[in-house]
């Protein structure tokens, strides 16, 4: 195990030296030797040293990416202490899940937003959070017998590993008939907001549109004229839903699996008018996302590359249809 003193020693002189290359050795090393406070004093020094002119944002942010990946849970906790985040591949509170249970690390995380996350991020991974705990952002933090078991991203030294669900196949030729869009700008703002990391941080596009009648007359509203289609079963489609909302698309960043779900949500809500009750009982708002259909579509002709997701969602009940559509070039 390293010498403390000569590690500590070692870290002042690479910071006065601004030595970006010798400090990420420096964090490769003090992780290897599983020295997890002094991965704080690397990761408090470099952000001190921006205070000097010296750009090591980059090492702070590394330090307290791999403190929440790989330390036990007391320190690992301490991630949360860096408001700094910007630049971290996810939210703090999915990193610190991939590796840590609540069971063993929710004493050391106190009330606040974090917390909740966290219990969020956790309970999405199988754990079982006690009925008392605060949710904070307005869904349960137990996931629902009505929806999918979502696929947790996976973090690790490289970054985030989060791929798109597996989706069925576009087959069927669907010619759609032009149709006027009804004014629903509540839903619209609904969908805005779950796709907002690919159009506000990154070079990505996204419209929604609603009509009366079925996923024809919606894309109709959205402006396509041809396209394939396939139907999809709802768990498939919440899972869709909400890949989309947590992942930053190209370039804008991730806001986890925790805050996908919550506006997959809210946009469903919003669309079925549940939102007026928001937030809604998550057994009545099961029984209204039961009955929706679903239909995925892609342009024809066009092959589809880097972040996608093109959906219907139809209220036959209410005879009115939304379709959606994102794009995000790789």
């Amino acid at each position: 195990m390293a010498d403390p003193v000569s590690g500590s020693d070692e870290l002042e002189s690479l910071v006065q030296r601004a030595d970006l290359d010798g400090l990420v050795r420096h964090v490769d090393s003090t992780c290897a030797a599983r020295e997890w406070d002094h991965l704080v004093r690397v990761r408090d020094a470099a952000r001190a040293a921006v205070d000097t002119g010296r750009q090591l944002w980059p090492i702070a942010t590394l330090a307290n990416h791999r403190l929440a990946l790989w330390a036990p849970p007391h320190l690992a906790v301490r991630a949360l202490d860096d408001a700094a985040r910007t630049f971290m591949p996810g939210p703090v509170s999915e990193i610190l899940a991939v590796h840590h249970r609540w069971d063993e690390t929710q004493e050391h995380i106190p009330p606040g937003h974090d917390r909740a996350l966290f219990a969020h991020e956790r309970s999405l991974r199988g754990d079982r959070i006690p009925a008392h705990e605060p949710s904070m952002i307005d869904v349960p933090i137990a996931l629902q017998d009505w929806e999918p078991r979502y696929e947790p991203a996976g973090h690790d030294d490289g970054g985030v590993d989060d791929p798109q669900p597996d989706l069925p196949v576009c087959t069927e030729e669907l010619v759609c008939v032009e149709t006027d869009p009804l004014d629903d700008p509540e839903t619209a703002n609904a969908f805005r907001i779950l796709m907002e990391p690919w159009t506000a941080q990154s070079n990505g596009t996204a419209a929604c549109a609603v009509a009366e009648g079925g996923a024809g007359d919606a894309l109709a509203a959205l402006g396509v004229r041809e396209c394939l289609v396939a139907p999809v079963d709802r768990l498939t489609a919440l899972s869709l839903l909400a890949w989309a909302g947590a992942s930053g698309g190209a370039h804008g960043r991730r806001r986890g699996l925790a805050t996908g779900r919550s506006n997959a949500w809210w946009f469903l809500a919003t669309f079925t008018g549940m939102d007026e009750q928001w937030p809604c009982d998550p057994d009545e708002f099961g029984e209204v996302v039961r009955a929706l259909e679903w239909t995925l579509w892609q342009p024809q002709g066009h092959a589809q590359t880097g972040w996608n997701m093109n959906l219907v969602v139809t209220d036959g009940d209410e005879g009115v249809s939304c379709a959606v559509t994102a794009h995000d070039r790789a």
